[in-house]
């Protein structure tokens, strides 16, 4: 196992009625801006719900953040705190309102240009704003990390950044305000969650024991329960299942001590921003390309998951190995996420612009061991088609 440093101060409040637990945890003279999306949250109580649990609290609003939030909305929503004199930043939604939120945190208090934020994958971050999040999405895990991504609309430039200052004080975790998600965002946070465990799992072994059966398990409760959220939208077992699993799956734990790969979320990354794909979509088209291509490499591993996740033992390796990926695939098809660039529109002539933006990223040597070049990421994309 390798050396880590694991630290998570994220308090979690998890089950029904628990938003109205948030007054106790928001200094009582703080100025509270409530961030969220697109108005969901309007039409499932939640909002309602925040509203009275934050009475006799100074309380505005910031509407508008969107899937894969952008550069431009959240400076606006900067420039209202710093206007309104705003103390405490309150996330409703799911992964995207609160990555944003994260970064208005930082912003916010940054001398220089937030977009540095960016450019130095949050390096410079030496104080944020306290903020909280309450729930309304399973699938990112920001709810419970110190990370988070923002894309910037007028270049096509989407990238991520990570302080231990970006820790949310706290977070509400609700399986019942899930119940409404239409069936697109289950599937996503399926996949988006499963895709996470990956990228900290599949990689080589150390032998940390421990993380990878934390892992596996994650991975299985994810195939288990996936489906079934997708049939009985108002089953609280399956909700709370998903939306822990999502939480666990990137709070550090599992990747404690361990290598991890993130070029399936590199690669994603471009995808998102030049084409506009959902985050879980590009993963579902990546990771199994990402996988074949990089067998070798991961070979120990592969194996490893074809046995204890997906119950394949005996016979050629190879074929096991190939099983294994297939019933990956077929996993995040029966969630409803597609895995080939064509289901998307995309084809071979889209190839070269995502190999460019790599480039122009400096993505070219990315994986657990820094090996994936653009040449590989070119052929991963080619077997994606």
């Amino acid at each position: 196992m390798l050396n880590f440093d694991f630290y998570n101060p994220t308090q979690i409040l998890f089950g029904q009625g628990q938003i109205a637990a948030i007054a106790k945890q928001i200094p009582a003279s703080a100025r509270v801006l409530l961030v969220y999306g697109g108005g969901s949250i309007k039409q499932n109580g939640v909002y309602d719900e925040v509203l009275a649990a934050l009475a006799g609290f100074t309380v505005t609003e910031f509407a508008g953040i969107e899937p894969n939030p952008s550069y431009e909305t959240l400076m606006r929503a900067i420039a209202q705190v710093k206007a309104e004199n705003i103390d405490f930043l309150l996330a409703v939604g799911g992964g995207s309102v609160i990555d944003g939120t994260k970064f208005i945190a930082a912003g916010a208090l940054l001398d220089d240009d937030p977009w540095t934020i960016l450019e130095k994958r949050g390096n410079n971050i030496v104080a944020a704003m306290p903020f909280g999040a309450v729930l309304t999405l399973p699938a990112t895990g920001s709810e419970m990390n110190s990370g988070g991504v923002v894309t910037r609309k007028s270049t096509h430039e989407k990238f991520s950044f990570m302080s231990r200052k970006c820790f949310p004080k706290f977070a509400v975790l609700d399986p019942s305000k899930t119940y409404s998600l239409p069936a697109r965002q289950v599937g996503n946070g399926v996949v988006d969650a499963f895709a996470h465990v990956m990228e900290q799992y599949m990689t080589y072994p150390v032998g940390a024991k421990v993380q990878d059966r934390f892992a596996e398990g994650l991975l299985l409760t994810l195939i288990e329960e996936g489906p079934q959220a997708l049939a009985n939208p108002d089953d609280y077992d399956v909700r709370a299942n998903i939306i822990w699993c999502a939480t666990l799956a990137l709070n550090g734990l599992i990747g404690a001590g361990v290598p991890q790969d993130w070029a399936t979320h590199m690669i994603g990354h471009e995808l998102t921003a030049l084409h506009n794909l959902d985050h879980a979509q590009t993963l579902a088209i990546v990771l199994p390309s990402m996988l074949r291509v990089r067998k070798d490499a991961k070979r120990a591993k592969l194996l490893q998951f074809a046995e204890r996740v997906w119950n394949l033992s005996g016979g050629d390796e190879d074929t096991r190995i190939e099983a294994a990926i297939t019933r990956t695939e077929e996993f995040f098809e029966q969630m409803g996420v597609k895995t080939r660039l064509g289901d998307y529109g995309l084809g071979a002539r889209d190839l070269d612009g995502i190999v460019s933006a790599l480039e122009a990223h400096r993505m070219v040597k990315l994986g657990e061991q820094r090996d994936v070049t653009l040449d590989i990421s070119r052929k991963v994309l080619e077997m994606s088609l």
